[in-house]
């Protein structure tokens, strides 16, 4: 998952919770080889050097890209998983180097799912083409691995992937879960600090921004999240989004929906009705 892993079970009983942390444990793992794009044998590695020829996948593949397609509709094509090619001119290493402006429209070919053929069980892509599972992944992992755990125990669970998480529900004295939400501007202290304190009783939270992946372009500090339109970073984004939704993977959806809307990161959250913590720069400033 590239970030830390970590589940907590509100149980007096050590036997359930071992049980628990090794299923999560293995979800994990299990995601993590199925679905990386830094593996070479995986159903993605397999889709991405097919070379224009159509891939067959299994049902679990096809629910990922329905909900991939789903997002590029609703984002007017602005969320699309075959953007990950722009990661071959982008490094986002807190550097200053930004690519050759040749180098990224060479890349734009290769970019955009209206080129794909998606019929179920088969996916088509250009030659050259790729796809990128990364914007939804973790977030997938995170509920999946909620949904083992819950089948293993009542106690309640709460599933945190990198700063994405979801809980199957109150704690056992009936308080809800505090979460922290870190302070995009406080990364180089020794320890995090908290712009804000949430309760989360029950369903997801998701995190995106420019923390810790960000690239210095021309001056100007700019996040990870790609336009697959230009091939450019958004401008405009919050340092930090967080929302809560009813699972993971939603959360984290409208997490880089609102990213890749730059300057009206907040408008689009507040038409939809997402529940949202934003960060700009200046620092505290947090928005509901």
């Amino acid at each position: 998952m590239g970030s830390p892993c970590e589940v907590l079970v509100d149980s007096s009983r050590e036997q359930p919770a071992q049980a628990v942390t090794s299923a999560v444990a293995a979800c994990a793992w299990r995601i993590e080889q199925k679905f990386s794009r830094y593996r070479d044998d995986n159903i993605v590695a397999r889709i991405n050097r097919a070379a224009g020829q159509p891939v067959e996948v299994d049902e679990e593949t096809a629910r990922l890209l329905d909900f991939a397609e789903l997002a590029w509709r609703i984002s007017d094509g602005k969320f699309d998983i075959t953007s990950g090619v722009l990661r071959r001119a982008w490094k986002f290493d807190g550097g200053d180097r930004a690519p050759d402006p040749e180098g990224v429209r060479a890349l734009l070919p290769l970019v955009g799912w209206s080129k794909v053929k998606w019929h179920r069980p088969a996916l088509t892509l250009l030659p050259g083409m790729e796809i990128d599972f990364g914007g939804i992944g973790k977030e997938y992992a995170v509920d999946q691995a909620l949904a083992a755990a819950a089948e293993i125990t009542r106690d309640p669970v709460l599933v945190n992937f990198g700063g994405d998480l979801a809980a199957t529900g109150r704690r056992r004295d009936g308080s809800a879960w505090r979460i922290g939400i870190e302070d995009a501007a406080a990364t180089n202290q020794a320890s995090p600090q908290a712009a804000g304190l949430l309760e989360l009783a029950a369903g997801a939270l998701a995190t995106s921004g420019d923390t810790y992946r960000f690239v210095k372009a021309h001056g100007e500090r700019r996040p990870h999240v790609l336009d697959p339109r230009t091939g450019e970073p958004v401008r405009g984004a919050p340092q930090s989004v967080t929302v809560a939704a009813a699972t993971c993977t939603l959360a984290g959806m409208w997490c880089t929906l609102a990213m890749l809307e730059g300057r009206d990161a907040e408008a689009l959250l507040m038409r939809e009705g997402v529940r949202h913590w934003v960060q700009r720069t200046p620092v505290g400033d947090v928005s509901h």
